[in-house]
């Protein structure tokens, strides 16, 4: 079927311009969309937009944006069916035998594998993204997964370095300093800077005790407050939120 006017295949559209030049009007433009596009809905039927055309100025060609409309097949059989001249009757009649090809089984089946490998080639792409994203997030999820699953806990001091290397700067005073202050740490008596229970209970610290024997013979039990794994990573995100909010209230 040779092309009599252009209908977009994957919208099934119709410029109104390449219409209106093709049925050879002798009205305006303007005039002529405004006439025949009555009852018809924009959005729905029709979508204004602006068409680069060339045109002659000053001896030269130069592209000019004219306004052109993009409308439905049955839209533009309207428009062909209202010239009521020869070239609109058989423009409308290949719109009509165009409509009737599209709805072939063949070519049903053409545009339903078009959009099976247009899904599969919008999943590949995802997928890939999600695979760069994994790869980025890989070595912060193993050393996340690394230190919660470890049995070795740290003192507070190590836990001030691991805070700095996570971007926030805190030494050892400062941090036993702010943890006795939010209530993570006892403040006073002779359990200053043991932990307070319902912190050992959660899994964030631990208490070890060690025998130390005194130089007269006798045995004295030592305490030391220990980071577990989890308090770890609890106290790392803890004072990168802290970074984020204060640099926030900055700016």
């Amino acid at each position: 079927m040779n092309e009599l006017v252009k209908v977009d295949f994957e919208t099934q559209m119709v410029s109104a311009r390449d219409l209106y030049e093709l049925l050879n009007v002798s009205k305006r433009f303007s005039a002529w969309f405004e006439t025949n596009s009555q009852g018809f809905v924009e959005g729905t039927d029709f979508t204004s937009v602006l068409k680069g055309t060339e045109v002659q100025n000053n001896g030269g060609i130069q592209i000019r944006d004219l306004q052109d409309y993009q409308m439905t097949v049955d839209m533009a059989k309207h428009f062909c069916l209202m010239s009521r001249t020869e070239k609109g009757k058989e423009c409308r009649q290949y719109l009509i035998d165009l409509e009737k090809a599209w709805n072939t089984p063949e070519q049903v089946m053409a545009r339903a594998l078009k959009i099976a490998n247009n899904t599969i080639d919008s999943l590949k792409s995802e997928n890939n993204a999600l695979a760069v994203e994994n790869k980025e997030m890989k070595p912060k999820a193993i050393f996340a997964d690394a230190v919660s699953t470890s049995h070795t806990s740290i003192l507070i001091g190590d836990l001030a370095k691991l805070i700095c290397q996570n971007g926030y700067q805190i030494g050892q005073k400062r941090l036993f300093e702010w943890l006795r202050e939010n209530n993570f740490l006892i403040k006073n008596g002779a359990s200053r800077n043991m932990p307070m229970q319902r912190y050992v209970e959660q899994g964030l610290f631990e208490v070890k005790e060690s025998s130390v024997q005194n130089p007269d013979g006798s045995v004295r039990i030592t305490r030391t407050t220990k980071v577990t794994g989890k308090g770890q990573i609890y106290f790392v995100n803890k004072f990168i939120e802290r970074s984020i909010h204060e640099r926030t209230e900055e700016n």
